[in-house]
Parts: structure tokens; C-alpha cells; sequence
């Protein structure tokens, strides 16, 4: 079944109930098929046909719904561009995905239209506002048919290319087809948290090209509300919960910790929200114990990757709840659920003991095709049908999957491995601390060092020595810093993570040996 038909049976079920909103507009269910539809068909009428890539470029707003649903309407390749990139990096990513046409606003419109040289692919721009492009969005629309597409691609058709670094800092882009994508929809709904329903609102705070995305589909298929919000700032956020009555959210670990720190926060009422997901970073115990205090016992975790398409495992609502003050399963992120395999390997490729340190390898109908134009990428991280991740992680008697780190930033300081999240986990829980980030740096004795990052909080004080002889009471004397630099913010990516490579890498450009 073609995914558009999804919002097809959804308005049929819910006409008129809010699909999509942002602060400009809202679309019920029913004016989402008709756009959706009259968009596909438009697109169509430019001669774009099925398998061919079209990019979408913008900070969150509707069009950015109605375009997805109609690219899996006309079997289109959805190819999602974060609006906080640059124009190269842009470029970049429009010549590597071979896109044909894409639907920006007006500030990238006028840019690339300055650029067409270097993109001798791409036929059309569409601009969502403005002259800027080749063709309005809204002169697109009125082209278009309201009659459904009855395209029906098969589940091994690509879909979407989802471009996505990781840790690496690689250009590279995951091949999720229509099934990767049908099977997203089947484990969100099918997940062990709280489900969402047709009297739920979810606030979607990240770019939804990105991560925040892949919730849209499956919260469209049971009749919820996309609230989407341009980006994110504490005080517009909470005062959303507050004013739409937010029922869900999904939020990074850096997100959470600005809230819970935020000045009167108390304040608001955020008694409309029923579960606040967090992932795609790990999150210190401290803070989770903060956040519970502040929303409730409503907290679940989500782990996974643009290569898996869904979440792998979930740590749920339940999962949180602490018995007899052991907050131990509170630094896993949870355990592998409905269709996936998730098995933690060896070298050899052998499932581990429990309490054995070995990479979290997964295998499932949303794992990814591999990534486009890199077989030799592909092959690194895909074996036997399993998607290899690069987490190091332990797995215990009863499945809970607990992350150590990532396997290229593991800290060998001495023949000894050092693991940078263990480190942190130490120093968030000091009250004068915001933020952390340890790395590896250059030590002519041990080859690499244990160093700390730190941010502290707004007139905080803390030395370095103190940072170091604490960690010392919690830590193997090989794990505590050696070194602790205080700074005003930590390197973010576009969706708030902090890249620690680019900790890391301040640290090492002058040596002559980068480990």
C-alpha cells in the first residue's frame, strides 16, 4: 500500500480534526489529503517522475508535511536538507543526491538561484514564497488535481535519502525505502510507551527534515496533531505546552537540561503533557531524576539511528519509575522491541556475556538499504544483514541495553580503555555544572589524556582541582580527568547534540599524530 494512503483513510476517519499546525496556519486531515494530493499531481505536471529525488529545504512549517505525503503519494525520493546547514553544504548535499527539484523558501531560493552552475541536476525550484524560484509553491498547488495517486511503489523502492553525519563528520546518505518506511509506522504504533491517538498533540521542537521527522507519518496514521515550532527556545516551548495543551514531545538530552534550569519554569502548566521522549544523545542520571521531578513520571527513552529509520529500543515510562533509591537502569536506554534483532557482539561477531562490553549490531525491516553512491561505506557497517552502529554498550540478564560509547571515541589512555560517558555521568551530577564534554587529548606518557570540559552554571563557581578530585572518589584512577578547561558553550550540531569530535579536535590539530 502506498504510504500516502495513510492520510487518505486518516481524513476519511478525521476530517476535521488539526493535522498539521505551525504558527502561521493549521491544516485539518481533510484540507492535508487535498493539498497533498493537488501538489503530487503538480509536481507530476513538471514532468518529475516516479524514483526521481526531490529536496525539501525549510525550517519547520506545513509544507514540509504536505510535501512529504505527496512525494509518497507520486513514489518520489523525499530528500530532507536541514535549514540549519550552509549554502556549500547544501550544495553539496543537492549534487550528491542527484535532486532534480526542491522546495525551499525564499532566502535559499534567491541563493542557489545564483549557483545553478554548480547543480546542472536540478530542473526546477519552487519556491514556497516569493519570485525568487522557477515556480511559486501556490501556483504548483492550483495546477494540481484533488483525485488521489494510485502509484503503488513496492516496499524495496527508495523513499527517502537521509543524509546524516554522525560522529564521523562523512557526507553520507541512509537509503530508507517505501517498506523501511512502512515498518517506522508499524513500530510506533506498535510501541511499549504511551500511544498516540487522535486526541494527542505532538510539539516537534527539532527540524523535522531530520530526527523529529520520522514521528510525522506514524502520528498521522492514528489521527494526532503535528505541532511544529520554527525552533527551539525554552520560553516559546513551554509556553506552547501550555497554550496547545501539548500532549507529547521528543526532546535531546541538551533540550531537557536547558528546562529544567530554566528561571520559573514552575510556572507553567504542563499538566496536558502525557510523555516526553528523550534520546539521540545519552542523558545522566542527575538530570533524568531532575526531569521526572519536573514533568511527572512521564519520561521514556528512544534509541536509534537514520540507518534504523525507528527507534531500537525504548526504556518506558515504567522503566523510570526507581524502587528502593536504585537509579542503576536509568543509564540504559532501554530494550529492543517488536520487529528488530538487537544483539551486543564481539569481535568475532559473538553475542557477549552479561556485563561484557561488545557493539550494539541491528537487524530488521527499518534498517536501511545501505548508504547512496558508498558501497564501500555500506560494507563497513553492514554484515550479515545487521547494521553495525558503532555503540559499544553491555546488555543484562533481562535485555536492558546500557551504552558505554561510541567505539571511535573510546579514550585508550595507558593500554587502559576510558570511556567519555562514564566520565560525564560523574561530573553532570555536580550541581554547579551545565554541561561537560570529556575527550581524549595528546599525552607523550599514555598516548591520550582524560580531559573535561566543562560549562557552569549561571554564577556557579569550581575549580579545576575540584572537578578532578571528585571524579577521583567515583572514578579507577585512570578515568578521572587529567586536565579540566572551563568554557561558555560546548559545539552543538543542528540538532543540539554536542559533537565531541569537535571537543576533540580543538585538542589535537597541532600534533603530529591524530589517534
Amino acid at each position: 500500500m502506498n504510504l500516502g494512503k495513510i492520510i487518505t483513510r486518516s481524513a476519511r476517519y478525521w476530517p476535521e480534526r488539526p493535522a498539521v499546525a505551525d504558527r502561521q496556519r493549521r491544516l485539518t486531515y481533510a484540507e492535508l489529503e487535498r493539498r497533498s494530493n493537488r501538489l503530487a499531481s503538480g509536481l507530476g505536471a513538471l514532468g518529475i517522475g516516479a524514483g526521481e529525488h526531490v529536496a525539501i529545504l525549510a525550517a519547520n512549517r506545513v509544507e514540509l508535511v504536505e510535501a512529504e505525503v505527496a512525494l509518497y503519494k507520486a513514489a518520489m525520493v523525499k530528500v530532507p536538507i536541514n535549514a540549519r546547514l550552509s549554502l556549500d553544504e547544501v550544495i553539496r548535499v543537492l549534487e550528491d543526491a542527484c535532486s532534480v527539484a526542491l522546495i525551499t523558501d525564499h532566502s535559499f531560493a534567491q541563493a542557489l538561484a545564483e549557483h545553478r552552475s554548480a547543480l546542472p541536476l536540478l530542473r526546477h525550484i519552487i519556491a514556497l514564497e516569493g519570485d525568487c524560484g522557477d515556480i511559486a509553491y501556490s501556483a504548483l498547488l492550483e495546477r494540481g488535481s484533488e483525485v488521489p495517486m494510485a502509484l503503488d511503489p513496492g516496499d524495496d523502492a527508495l523513499a527517502v535519502l537521509h543524509y546524516t553525519s554522525g560522529s564521523s563528520g562523512v557526507l553520507k546518505a541512509a537509503m530508507l525505502s517505501f517498506g523501511n518506511r512502512k515498518a517506522l509506522v508499524r513500530k510506533s504504533i506498535a510501541s511499549p510507551t504511551r500511544r498516540s491517538g487522535p486526541d494527542d498533540v505532538m510539539a516537534h521542537v527539532g527540524p523535522i527534515t531530520h530526527a523529529s521527522g520520522m514521528q510525522i507519518m506514524p502520528l498521522l496514521a492514528v489521527g494526532a496533531c503535528n505541532l511544529l515550532l520554527e525552533r527551539y527556545d525554552d520560553r516559546l516551548l513551554l509556553e506552547a505546552i501550555e497554550r496547545e495543551r501539548v500532549t507529547r514531545l521528543f526532546l535531546v538530552p541538551a533540550m531537557i537540561n536547558r528546562l529544567v534550569n530554566y528561571p520559573g519554569v514552575e510556572g507553567f502548566d504542563l499538566s496536558s503533557l502525557k510523555l516526553v521522549m528523550y534520546g539521540a544523545a545519552p542523558m545522566p542520571a542527575a538530570l533524568v531524576k531532575r526531569a521526572i521531578e519536573l514533568f511527572g513520571p512521564i519520561l521514556a527513552q528512544g534509541y536509534g539511528a537514520g540507518e534504523t529509520c525507528s527507534l531500537v529500543t525504548v526504556l518506558t515510562e515504567q522503566d523510570h519509575l526507581v524502587e528502593n533509591g536504585d537509579y542503576q537502569r536509568l543509564a540504559s536506554c532501554g530494550r529492543c522491541y517488536f520487529e528488530t534483532d538487537l544483539r551486543v557482539v564481539n569481535e568475532a561477531f559473538e553475542d557477549v556475556g552479561p556485563g561484557e562490553i561488545g557493539e550494539i549490531v541491528v537487524k530488521g525491516p527499518d534498517i536501511m538499504q545501505g548508504y547512496w553512491r558508498a558501497p564501500e561505506l555500506t560494507a563497513e557497517v553492514m554484515r550479515d544483514g545487521y547494521y553495525l552502529t558503532g555503540d559499544l554498550a553491555t546488555v543484562d540478564a533481562h535485555g536492558y541495553v546500557f551504552i558505554v560509547d561510541r567505539k571511535k571515541e573510546m579514550i585508550i589512555s595507558g593500554g587502559f580503555n576510558v570511556y567519555p560517558s562514564e566520565v560525564e555521568q560523574v561530573i553532570y551530577a555536580f550541581p554547579e555544572v551545565f554541561e561537560a564534554a570529556v575527550v581524549g587529548v595528546p599525552d607523550e606518557q599514555w598516548g591520550e589524556a582524560v580531559q573535561a570540559v566543562v560549562v557552569l552554571k549561571p554564577g556557579a563557581q569550581l575549580q579545576a582541582a575540584e572537578v578532578i578530585e571528585r571524579c577521583g572518589r567515583a572514578l579507577a584512577g585512570f578515568k578521572k580527568p587529567r586536565g579540566v578547561d572551563f568554557v561558555s558553550e560546548l559545539p552543538k550540531n543542528p540538532n543540539g547534540k554536542v559533537v565531541r569530535r569537535l571537543v576533540r579536535d580543538a585538542y589535537w590539530q597541532h600534533s603530529e599524530r591524530r589517534i
